[in-house]
């Protein structure tokens, strides 16, 4: 078991991230989805329970293309669909790989039960990454935590992620007059809030296990890194938007994607969607 906490500074208030983020989740599916692959969503829907009422997805993630060769050759094809379900209540976020007991007869096929990744994600206004325990999780899970800062303009990505119209070094928004994000920005800026993401992931298969763990960790850090680039760089085209705005852009996303998904694509990457 490796546990991660991955702290995401952003420019702009908690209340402006849930519309920012949900918009971002929407059009980096659809640009991940085609030939086969990317998301299909199969439910998002409200939900209330002893703990509370949010909004509930249950997505399945395509990915062939988008594992490492040498699990490629390992595994079936079928072995290469992953299916999720999130509980948004925000401002705390919970995604589960394998699903929930109730879907234990879909869970991700070929790996049943020994492969879990969990995230739990906490956002909290006016902060700078500076909470030690903003998720309040116990010592045993403290003592096993990496943290890492997330610095979205200064953090060195892969050159082939790289997109100058998603750099926050370049980026300047009209509306809200911010950015660039340059040099200690995570110290200077206002609006302020962080993402607090604690990551855990097991992978049960003797001889893969750290090698399969490492790579998954990594791939999140990664992926929450450029998400968080086109979250701020996108600043001009989710500002003024109201979460009824989002609801409809997520219906017509559904739509698209169940088309794309059948149609020939050239993307390549590795895709697992952990963002809320």
């Amino acid at each position: 078991m490796l546990i991660r906490e991955y702290r995401v500074v952003n420019n702009c208030t908690r209340a402006e991230y849930q519309v920012a983020q949900l918009y971002a989740v929407a059009e980096a599916s659809k640009a991940e989805t085609g030939g086969g692959e990317g998301v299909e969503v199969i439910k998002n829907e409200p939900y209330e329970n002893e703990r509370g009422k949010g909004q509930y997805t249950y997505k399945i993630y395509h990915l062939s293309s988008k594992v490492p060769a040498f699990i490629r050759v390992l595994l079936p094809s079928g072995a290469l669909e992953i299916y999720e379900e999130a509980w948004n209540a925000y401002p705390h976020c919970k995604t589960a790989i394998p699903i929930s007991e109730k879907r234990n007869n879909e869970f991700n096929g070929y790996m049943k039960q020994d492969f879990t990744l969990i995230t739990e994600t906490m956002h909290v206004d006016n902060s700078r990454g500076e909470i030690e325990n903003a998720l309040n999780v116990p010592p045993e899970i403290l003592e096993k935590r990496k943290v890492i800062i997330v610095d979205v303009a200064n953090d060195q990505i892969d050159s082939k992620d790289y997109k100058k119209e998603h750099d926050p070094k370049l980026y300047h928004s009209e509306k809200t007059r911010r950015g660039p994000l340059i040099d200690d920005w995570m110290q200077r800026v206002e609006p302020i809030m962080t993402c607090y993401k604690l990551v855990t992931v097991e992978f049960k298969w003797f001889g893969l296990q750290n090698k399969i763990e490492a790579f998954i960790q990594n791939a999140m850090q990664n992926l929450f890194t450029n998400f968080h680039r086109q979250v701020f760089c996108w600043t001009d085209k989710w500002f003024g938007m109201t979460m009824e705005d989002i609801r409809a852009l997520e219906d017509k996303t559904k739509q698209e994607l169940d088309v794309s998904r059948i149609q020939p694509s050239d993307k390549n990457g590795y895709t697992v969607e952990d963002t809320n």
